[in-house]
């Protein structure tokens, strides 16, 4: 399986998804490197990234589901670094 490095930039702008968000990102938790996430209270918004390493389509997959909740926006930079497990 192949797998690649990724950032996810995530834009909180509504508050209320946020327990939606930390349910997603709990179910891909096995593929989650780290993550840091800062409150920017000055303009109401939190400012999250997580970095991941995961097959693409899981990537992808993840950014979606994130993308798609209300009030929230995701993007995703990839590495060009392709590692092959054999697992």
């Amino acid at each position: 399986m192949e797998t690649r490095v990724a950032l996810i930039g995530i834009i909180v702008e509504n508050r209320d998804s946020v327990e939606q968000l930390n349910q997603i990102l709990h179910e891909y938790g096995a593929y989650i490197v780290g993550r840091m996430g800062i409150p920017y209270h000055k303009r109401g918004i939190s400012i999250i990234s997580i970095a991941i390493d995961a097959p693409q389509d899981t990537v992808n997959t993840l950014s979606g589901k994130i993308g798609r909740l209300d009030g929230i926006s995701a993007k995703t930079v990839y590495s060009n670094i392709i590692e092959k497990n054999d697992n």
